[in-house]
């Protein structure tokens, strides 16, 4: 199963992007869509979850679960907690149910 399909209302793939490819959640970077997910998947462990992290403070929750799954998510938290800022007690309170098997 796709991680695309844990995600309920995600963004349309014409408004994921701008004029030059780069999704909205990367306003800081120069990337596009396909580097970032590259990158997600293939990198080192300490990278993966840098972006992670900054997927989960910078794009919508259904926009997140596009890229990653719900298990993902649950199984990474401690790894990224510390970089999650203020969005950190939404996603322990998401982490913990899916740990839990709770599938809204």
């Amino acid at each position: 199963m796709s991680a695309r399909t844990y995600a309920v209302f995600p963004t349309p793939d014409e408004l994921l992007v701008d004029r030059k490819g780069r999704p909205y959640f990367l306003w800081d970077v120069d990337w596009t869509l396909d580097e970032f997910k590259a990158r997600l998947a293939a990198g080192p462990a300490p990278v993966r979850d840098a972006l992670l992290a900054k997927l989960m403070l910078q794009a919508k929750p259904d926009d997140v679960l596009s890229f990653v799954s719900r298990a993902e998510v649950a199984s990474r938290f401690q790894y990224l907690a510390s970089q999650l800022g203020d969005k950190r007690e939404f996603w322990a309170f998401w982490a913990e149910r899916w740990r839990r098997g709770d599938h809204p």
